[in-house]
């Protein structure tokens, strides 16, 4: 028999990890991580040529970032997006109030291609791994969750308590590597927006999709605590039954 406080912690646990799994899964599959503001344009510009260079042309970093800096670009962990007028015909003379969304993703050699320093021809080793780590630790947290959850499932078939340890060292694991995917991607911006300069009057801030990350951070952190005390209590409670059972 499950006493009544480890039933509880492990439902609640269960909650939490749920509300953290969710939570990451959408900002994983979302674009709004960073986003930039840029001040209207006053001037003629050919939309064709910045559609079909930003959709179809090459992956080059410094393209698509000053495209990202005069677009009111938002940056993500598997997409890139760029705000444009939607112009009938080929060139625009004045901001319109309404605009497109141009979305291109990032394909997993350009995840992880080697990112070069100010000079174009030495890899700059910080900035290619905090790019590959930003976007694989958020798949070895979901990883951990998913495997946690199978690992629970065989524990209720077998009716054993012991495998909620291993649930608990999961879920912190998990945890760590959504707090350092959001970390790592905090870090890539910047040295993104130093390399290039951005322009003073381009504001970034920080979307709505890293906060969720940042979110089940803490939601994972709870649910391991909860996994783990229960385990261990129940290990210390069956201990000391069986000590009086045998004495």
């Amino acid at each position: 028999m499950v006493d009544n406080r480890y039933a509880t912690a492990l439902v609640i646990g269960s909650v939490l990890s749920l509300l953290a799994t969710v939570y990451l899964s959408v900002a994983v599959g979302t674009q709004n991580w960073f986003q930039y503001s840029t001040p209207p344009i006053k001037q003629c510009v050919n939309t064709t040529v910045i559609k079909n260079e930003f959709l179809t042309g090459e992956f080059e970093e410094k393209t698509y970032s000053s495209y990202l800096f005069k677009w009111n670009g938002t940056l993500g962990l598997w997409w890139r997006c760029i705000q444009v007028p939607p112009c009938t015909h080929w060139y625009c003379c004045q901001q319109e109030p309404k605009t497109e969304t141009l979305c291109v993703s990032f394909t997993l050699p350009q995840q992880l291609s080697a990112k070069v320093k100010q000079n174009e021809s030495e890899e700059d080793l910080l900035r290619t791994y905090l790019w590959r780590c930003q976007f694989l630790l958020p798949l070895v947290s979901l990883s951990l969750v998913f495997l946690s959850g199978l690992v629970g499932v065989c524990a209720c078939l077998c009716r054993s308590f012991t495998p909620t340890l291993v649930v608990g060292l999961f879920h912190f694991i998990a945890g760590l590597c959504s707090l350092g995917a959001v970390c790592c991607f905090r870090s890539s911006v910047y040295l993104l927006n130093d390399k290039y300069k951005k322009q003073r009057d381009v504001v970034g801030s920080v979307g709505w999709s890293l906060y969720l990350a940042l979110i089940s951070f803490p939601l994972q952190m709870m649910a391991a605590a909860l996994f783990l005390w229960a385990a261990r209590s129940h290990r210390k409670h069956y201990t000391r039954i069986t000590a009086y059972r045998v004495a």
